[in-house]
C-alpha cells in the first residue's frame, strides 16, 4: 500500500508500515498520523469482509485506537493492484459489524466470536477510492471526499450512526433526487437498528437536515431532496 498510494486524509505521498507495538494498525501517515488497517484480496471484495474478534472491534469503535480501514484488490495473474479504497473510521459503527457464530467446542479457540465488516451497508460516500480500475484517482478529488465527511468525527457515536445509516438509505433509493416519503420506507429497518427510539420519522428528518447543512444533500422543496 505504501508504494502505490498517497494518504487520502492529507495527501502525503507515502505511508509508513507499523510494527508490533500497534497490532491493530498496518500503516500510518507520518504527516497527519492517520492509521490504516489493510485488508487485501485477489479479486474484488464482496458484501462482507472477515475481520477479527467481534468484542475487540466493537470496543475499538469508540476509542482512539480505531483505525481507518483500507481494502486493496489485486490481480495475482497480472501482478497488479486493481482497486484500493479506504473507509474512514467515522463511517465504521456497530450497524455494519456482523457478529459471527462462536467457534465450536471442539475448536482450539472454542467459544471465540469473530465478526464481518458489512461493506454493503457502508454508504458509497464512505468508500474513498484511491485507486479504481487500476487508475490512481485525482488527489484533489480524494481529499475533497475525505474532508466532506470529517464532520462525523465531531458527532457522538449514536448520532454518527444515525447519519451514516440515513445516508445509506438515501443511496439505496437509487435516484439522485428523492422524496421524504421514500426515505420513510426505511423506517422499519432503522427501528431494528435503533430499537430504543420510538420517534424514527422525526429522527429521519433531523438527519436529512444535518446532511443538507453539510452539503451532502440539497433540499429541493416540497419534501424533495437531491444527493450532491
Amino acid at each position: 500500500m505504501k508504494a502505490t498510494a498517497f494518504c487520502p486524509a492529507c495527501g502525503h505521498d507515502a505511508l509508513s508500515q507499523q510494527f508490533n507495538n500497534r497490532p491493530a494498525s498496518d500503516f500510518v501517515c507520518p504527516h497527519c498520523s492517520e492509521e490504516y488497517e489493510l485488508k487485501s484480496k485477489n479479486g474484488k471484495f464482496g458484501g462482507k469482509v472477515v475481520d477479527g474478534s467481534y468484542d475487540t472491534l466493537c470496543s475499538r469503535l469508540t476509542s482512539d485506537t480505531n483505525p481507518n480501514f483500507a481494502f486493496l484488490s489485486y490481480s495475482r495473474a497480472e501482478r497488479s493492484v486493481t482497486d484500493l479504497f479506504v473507509i474512514p473510521k467515522h463511517f465504521v459503527h456497530p450497524a455494519i459489524i456482523e457478529r459471527r457464530k462462536p467457534l465450536a467446542a471442539s475448536a482450539r479457540r472454542a467459544g471465540w466470536v469473530g465478526c464481518n465488516i458489512r461493506l454493503s451497508e457502508v454508504p458509497e460516500r464512505g468508500k474513498v477510492f484511491v485507486i479504481r480500475g487500476g487508475v490512481l484517482s485525482d488527489k484533489v478529488d480524494v481529499l475533497g471526499q475525505w474532508q466532506q465527511s470529517l464532520f462525523l468525527r465531531d458527532e457522538k457515536p449514536e448520532a454518527r450512526g444515525w447519519l451514516v445509516d440515513v445516508l445509506r438509505c438515501c443511496e439505496v433509493i437509487g435516484k439522485a433526487e428523492f422524496t421524504l416519503d421514500e426515505v420513510y420506507r426505511f423506517e422499519a429497518r432503522l427501528s431494528s437498528i435503533y430499537p430504543g427510539n420510538n420517534n424514527v420519522r422525526p429522527k429521519i428528518r433531523q438527519q436529512l437536515q444535518v446532511l443538507r447543512d453539510v452539503g451532502i444533500l440539497d433540499f429541493v422543496g416540497r419534501g424533495r431532496y437531491r444527493l450532491v
